[in-house]
């Protein structure tokens, strides 16, 4: 019989003093180690037997890891190591991003997101993730530090299935850019799940746009999609839509897009039908959410 309430097992943990250390002992410990920021998702994994590393490798505090920073010019900074309620409270990011603050207060409870960082939530790739899809709408870039040195790595091209991503042995994620939004613009993330708090999404849509005279609509939205595929989906085809027209019937058209775009699975949260659905049924409410707010 399975045990319902499993320990953690023996393990090494090691502070490294810089990002060179880190980076490598990682490298030079692939498949057996794991870096640690929060914690929120790697300890349950360790604990239920999903993961089974040797060694936790504890990257927060290291170098351009625990600020947040604005530059009026230019965009935000994030550290890695910066749990998602300082995020959600940060002036800044209220007033520029504050599709990123309500992505960020969908997650889980208020406890949780006291440890849990937005550069976790990326990195481990759950195509459920309550973040993932507002950290692409607004173009973020990944700062990694890893065994040649610093390099971005953009989330358009991050995440290649459940867990997987660009990130290669003795990789760590410092930081995470996010360039100054379009003045007038605005987004939303919707989120289905079995309850208000606690639960991963069943399906999410988040959906942002600005004005933009050079396209039809006067409007360019950016639209992503979360847990009905292996990694977070772009409907490109419900954008196009909504780039020529943003009448009912394009947006219509436009969540019906969206909806042919994904292929989720059957699971114990929900059938693939029904989130398929869902989709259509959430992106049409997101987009029209979107264009109220800009219409104001």
């Amino acid at each position: 019989m399975r045990n319902a309430h499993p320990g953690l097992p023996e393990l090494d943990y090691v502070k490294p003093g810089s990002l060179e250390e880190a980076s490598k002992f990682l490298a030079a410990h692939a498949g057996e180690s794991r870096p640690f920021l929060g914690g929120t998702d790697c300890i349950v994994r360790i604990r239920d037997g999903a993961w089974k590393p040797k060694y936790l490798v504890d990257v927060k505090g290291l170098e351009g890891t625990t600020g947040i920073s604005f530059d009026p010019a230019k965009g935000l900074t994030i550290g890695a190591a910066v749990p998602m309620n300082k995020v959600a409270a940060h002036p800044d990011v209220q007033k520029h991003y504050p599709l990123l603050v309500e992505a960020c207060n969908w997650v889980a409870s208020y406890q949780l997101r006291s440890r849990a960082t937005i550069v976790g939530n990326v990195c481990n790739a759950s195509p459920a993730g309550d973040t993932i899809g507002a950290a692409i709408c607004l173009d973020g870039v990944l700062n990694v530090f890893g065994p040649d040195g610093y390099r971005k790595e953009p989330l358009t091209t991050f995440f290649f299935g459940p867990g997987k991503t660009a990130l290669k042995p003795g990789d760590i994620a410092t930081s995470i850019f996010f360039p100054l939004p379009p003045k007038e613009s605005a987004g939303k993330y919707l989120k289905l799940g079995r309850n208000r708090l606690g639960d991963l999404a069943i399906v999410g849509v988040t959906a942002f746009a600005y004005k933009d005279a050079s396209v039809a609509s006067g409007y360019r939205f950016r639209i992503a999609l979360a847990s009905v595929g292996p990694t977070p989906i772009r409907p490109t085809a419900a954008e196009e839509i909504l780039a020529k027209s943003i009448d009912e019937s394009a947006v219509e058209a436009a969540a019906q897009a969206a909806m042919d775009s994904c292929t989720p699975i059957d699971d114990t949260r929900g059938t693939a039908r029904y989130r398929k659905l869902m989709i259509r049924n959430l992106t049409r409410q997101a987009v029209s959410a979107v264009l109220a707010q800009l219409k104001k």
